[in-house]
C-alpha cells in the first residue's frame, strides 16, 4: 500500500529541512522562496519498537519496517488558487498526495526571513488553507456545471453526487474545509472522485528552532490563540523542531537522544509526526515473523484477514483458506510461537475476521 502526505506551507517555514530530516534526503533548503519547485519525494520507516522484540523471538536475519511516502511540495503563497507563484502546479502536486502535513513557523529568528514579514502562526493558516478551499470550490463549481447533462438523464450516482456538490459548495465558500462537512460514509466515497485538497486528514506541524524565540516555550499569545484553533476545530497537531532533526539525522539513535539532551529538549518530534500521519490515513500494522524476516504490513483499520492477505500477494486474498493469528502482547507473554500455541493464544480466524493493529499471522490458502 503506498499512501502519501504531502509537505504544505508558505516558502520559509522549515518544508524542506523536515523533509530531509525525514527522508535522510538531500533536497534544497535555502533561505529564500520557491527554492523547491518540484516535488521531492521520500519513503520514510515508521518507527515501531515491536519489530525489533517479534525479531529478538524469532531470531530473524532481517527486519523490515511499514513506510510512509512524504512528498515535499513548494512553498504556497496568496493567490495560489489564481495561479499567483506557481501555485496552479503547487496544487496539483498536493492533489496527487493522500493526506496534508501544513507546517506552520512558530519561531521567531532575524536571520530567517517569513514571507509576510511577521511570524503570525493563525494568519499563515487562514492564508494556506483559503488558498486550498478557494482551488476546491472552483472545482466543485465546475463539477456541478459538467454533471448537469447526467442528472437531467436520471443517473442515480450523478444525482447523489449534485445533493452533495449543492452542500459543499456553500461550505467552502463560508471558509469551511471539505473535511468538515458532516458526510454520510457512502457520501464521502462519492466526494472523493473530486479528489478535493481539503478533504483529505490535515495534520498541523508546529515547528520551532533551537536558540530562537519559539511562540510555545515563552507561551505567547499567537501559541493560545493557535491552541484554540487546534481545539475548536479538532485538529491533530505536532511539534517538531526539524532544525534539530535535520542535524541528527545521520546519528544511531542512542546518540540522537544525548544530542537531544543536550539541546534542551526529550521528545522526537519526527517519530511523533510520522506516527500521526500514519494514524491520520486510517492505517494500521500487522506482522509475519520467522527466521528469515521480521515485517509490517500495512493495511487500512477495518480490512479483513483476506485483505490484509493481499498486502502480501494477492493469492492470499483471491485463495485465502484461514489464517492463524496471535496479538503481539500474546505472543511476548508467551516467548515464542510454540508457546504460545500451547496455550491457546493462537487462533484460527475465517474470512470476516477484522485484523487489529498488532496481530501477528500466517496464511494458509489454496
Amino acid at each position: 500500500m503506498n499512501l502519501s502526505v504531502g509537505i504544505v506551507g508558505l516558502p520559509n517555514v522549515g518544508k524542506s529541512t523536515l523533509f530531509n530530516a525525514l527522508t535522510r534526503k538531500s533536497a534544497p533548503a535555502e533561505n529564500y522562496p520557491f527554492c523547491t519547485i518540484d516535488p521531492s519525494v521520500g519513503m520514510v520507516e515508521v518507527p515501531d519498537n515491536r519489530l525489533a522484540t517479534l525479531a529478538r523471538i524469532s531470531q530473524s536475519e532481517r527486519v523490515i519496517p511499514a513506510i510512509v511516502e512524504f512528498v515535499d511540495i513548494a512553498g504556497l503563497v496568496k493567490g495560489a488558487s489564481v495561479g499567483e507563484g506557481l501555485g496552479n502546479k503547487f496544487l496539483a502536486n498536493i492533489r496527487e498526495t493522500d493526506m496534508v502535513a501544513e507546517v506552520v513557523r512558530i519561531f521567531e529568528d532575524e536571520d530567517v526571513h517569513h514571507v509576510s514579514g511577521v511570524v503570525d502562526p493563525m494568519s499563515d493558516i487562514e492564508t494556506i488553507n483559503l488558498e486550498l478551499i478557494m482551488a476546491d470550490a472552483e472545482s466543485v463549481s465546475k463539477r456541478m456545471q459538467s454533471i448537469v447533462r447526467d442528472v437531467r438523464s436520471g443517473d442515480k450516482k450523478s444525482v447523489e453526487l449534485k445533493s452533495i456538490l449543492e452542500r459543499l459548495l456553500p461550505h467552502l465558500e463560508g471558509g469551511q474545509l471539505a473535511n468538515t462537512l458532516d458526510m454520510t460514509n457512502n457520501e464521502k466515497e462519492l466526494a472523493k472522485e473530486l479528489r478535493l485538497l481539503t478533504l483529505k486528514p490535515f495534520l498541523y506541524v508546529c515547528n520551532k528552532k533551537q536558540g530562537a524565540f519559539n511562540l510555545d516555550d515563552n507561551n505567547d499569545d499567537r501559541w493560545q490563540e493557535l491552541l484554540s484553533f487546534f481545539e475548536e476545530t479538532n485538529s491533530v497537531y505536532v511539534i517538531v523542531d526539524a532544525g534539530v532533526e535535520h542535524e541528527l539525522k545521520d546519528l544511531q539513535e542512542d546518540e540522537k537522544n544525548d544530542f537531544r539532551r543536550e539541546y534542551g529538549t526529550q521528545s522526537n518530534g519526527i517519530d511523533t509526526l510520522i506516527k500521526a500521519s500514519y494514524r491520520l490515513l486510517g492505517l494500521i500494522s500487522y506482522f509475519t515473523t520467522g527466521e528469515k524476516e521480521t515485517r509490517a504490513w500495512t493495511i487500512e483499520e477495518g480490512d479483513t484477514a483476506p485483505e490484509a492477505g493481499a498486502a502480501i500477494h494477492t493469492d492470499f486474498q483471491d485463495k485465502f483458506i484461514r489464517a492463524q493469528v496471535v496479538g503481539f502482547d500474546d505472543l511476548v507473554s508467551a516467548g515464542s510461537k510454540s508457546a504460545a500455541k500451547e496455550s491457546g493464544k493462537i487462533r484460527t480466524e475465517g474470512k470476516e475476521y477484522m485484523v487489529k493493529d498488532g496481530d501477528v499471522m500466517e496464511f494458509l490458502h489454496s
